[in-house]
This record gives structure tokens, sequence and C-alpha cells, in this order.
């Protein structure tokens, strides 16, 4: 399986849980294609503003990510194929991060910005 990858710059956004990008609208009918069981955003804007930013810095794109070193160094190579940002502006809201510590799921913010 692999992301849609957008076809404009114009618009796009990056999940704040995997660094996924792809435009508002693959967000709402795809939803993320690693987090959407746990961040739910198909169909939901707010979510999708929640939990996506459309500031971040330097692209990637993974096309082998069991033999990307450089998906391995980003943490990235369990995701699916696709574009995915380096670093990514926002935090997840604290509801969010406490569901995800409920689940056993561990999240690490992709802001380089937060220590």
């Amino acid at each position: 399986m692999s992301a849609s990858i957008p076809r404009s710059l114009r618009g796009i956004r990056a999940c704040k849980m995997c660094g996924l990008i792809k435009t508002m609208d693959q967000f709402f009918n795809e939803g993320c294609d690693n987090c959407e069981n746990f961040l739910h955003l198909r169909g939901d804007r707010d979510q999708i503003l929640d939990c996506t930013s459309e500031n971040f810095d330097g692209m990637i794109a993974m096309m082998d990510p069991e033999d990307s070193w450089v998906a391995r160094w980003q943490q990235i190579d369990n995701f699916v194929k696709g574009m995915y940002a380096i670093s990514v502006s926002g935090d997840l809201p604290e509801n969010i991060k406490r569901t995800l510590r409920t689940r056993g799921i561990h999240y690490k913010s992709k802001d380089k910005a937060i220590k």
C-alpha cells in the first residue's frame, strides 16, 4: 500500500504523528494511511486541523521503506510509501495524546522546536 502523492504543493499538510504529507482533501477522503486507526481523520475537518499542520520543514519521498537508510534514520521505515515531512510544526492536542497513552501508543512530536 502507498499513500497518494499530492499533485501540487499548494495547500498540503503534514500529519503531526507520522509526517505523511497530503492535501486537506486527501486527508478528508482517505485519512492518514499510517495513523487512521487512532487519529480518525477521515471525514473530520476539525480533527484534520488539530492533527496535521501546513507548517513543516523538508520533504522525503520514501519509495522503499525496508531498504531506505533515510527512512530508518527518520524512524518512518514502518510506514507506507509516500511523501514525508522531516519536521512538522505543532503538537497534538492533549486529549489526543492522553488517548494515545491509554492505548499504549508512543507519541514523539515531529516538531524539532519542541524539546
